[in-house]
């Protein structure tokens, strides 16, 4: 039997299920808004923001100066209080939580600020050990001294490890920021522009040590940055505006689905940045088999490539096979191009996965196409 799906408009991507963490999220913001200010000095800095970071993952958040990333950041880090909204971190929901509760919660955190915020009478290695002695579970001081040796040492700074901040440069200073946001092993790093200061070889040291992190112990990052040199470690970036999230993309599921849209014929003589604009705005479906994707007759909604799966395309009357399509193939296109009725039937032959495109954005990359091709004409008659 068929079950009746016709260009199904996918699901909305539930968000992380609340007060969970292990594989729901370690991070979970639901609809949170931000004010500075009170009455009618009032200003609203962000705008129902929803984002699930899960354990494991590295996010970058972009966006423009004043758009919203920080103030976002210290929310999740418990260094303000949620006005609205909801947002739970570890499990633990801040939105109404005690003082003590969040006391208790930031000793599982780890923090990298931008302005470094380093103790100047204190040396490297007592800055980073604070963070040790704030932990509920001590250790030998030479124990916590070690662990902050080494990993001074795996941020390039074993020589410095007796220096004060005075004697140490911009990005020295930096670097046992990030020492120090490390040394207790936090199963979230909250990091603020953590590479600006640091040349690429420090740079590219401290990310790798990210990648470990969020590898080998789960850890959940984000990192706010402008630094575009880091942009290959991330998962996922997320993308502020004007204090929104307007962009939150799965950098290697986006690749993919880019790759497949390259070999598209329908969209040959589309830009690449077109084509990952449009990967981006893609939604994924899954359907059990049987499930009718596409009815004949019907008018054209949405644009599919295939994930994974098989799906059947036959032709009323006579129910005629037409084709068995794989992996990589695409369907759909036609009524979309044409405004004509959908010209046959799309049944899942087995379990499937598919990648869909709303109407519109797939209009507007064949409007680039058409002026594209108009512009190579003329260009070949001006000649």
């Amino acid at each position: 039997m068929i079950s009746s799906n016709p260009d199904a408009e996918p699901p909305a991507t539930e968000a992380c299920p609340l007060q969970s963490v292990g594989p729901a999220g370690a991070i979970d913001v639901r609809g949170v808004n931000h004010h500075f200010g009170t009455g009618e000095a009032s200003k609203q800095v962000l705008f129902d923001n929803t984002l699930c970071v899960q354990p494991g993952e590295i996010v970058i958040m972009t966006g423009q100066s004043g758009s919203g990333k920080t103030t976002l950041l210290t929310l999740i880090g418990t260094l303000r209080r949620v006005q609205s909204g909801q947002l739970s971190v570890l499990g633990q929901p801040l939105h109404d939580s005690s003082n003590d509760e969040l006391v208790t919660l930031r000793k599982r955190l780890g923090f990298i600020f931008q302005a470094h915020n380093l103790f100047s009478s204190l040396s490297a290695l007592e800055n980073v050990r604070m963070a040790l002695e704030l932990q509920p579970s001590r250790v030998s001081r030479k124990a916590t001294n070690d662990r902050c040796q080494e990993i001074l040492e795996a941020v390039g700074l074993g020589d410095r490890i007796h220096y004060r901040p005075k004697g140490l440069s911009g990005g020295q200073k930096q670097r046992v920021a990030v020492a120090r946001g490390l040394v207790h092993q936090p199963e979230i790093l909250l990091a603020d522009e953590p590479t600006a200061a640091l040349d690429e070889e420090s740079g590219r040291k401290v990310v790798t040590l990210f990648q470990r992190e969020a590898k080998e112990r789960g850890t959940a990052i984000v990192i706010v940055t402008h630094d575009n040199r880091i942009l290959d470690v991330a998962d996922r970036i997320v993308k502020m505006d004007f204090g929104r999230i307007a962009r939150d993309t799965k950098v290697r599921e986006a690749s993919f689905i880019g790759e497949i849209l390259l070999r598209c014929s329908v969209f040959r003589g589309v830009t690449v940045r077109t084509l990952t604009r449009l990967a981006d705005r893609m939604k994924t479906q899954s359907h059990p088999v049987g499930t009718r994707i596409i009815r004949q007759g019907n008018a054209g909604q949405r644009f599919y490539l295939i994930k994974e799966g098989q799906a059947v395309v036959r032709r009323d009357p006579g129910n005629q096979l037409l084709a068995i399509l794989e992996p990589g193939d695409f369907f759909g296109e036609t009524a979309l191009i044409t405004g004509e009725p959908r010209n046959a039937n799309v049944d899942a032959k087995t379990d499937i996965t598919l990648y869909s495109l709303d109407a519109d954005s797939f209009r507007e990359a064949m409007a680039e196409r058409a002026t594209m091709e108009q512009e190579v004409r003329s260009s070949l008659f001006a000649d």
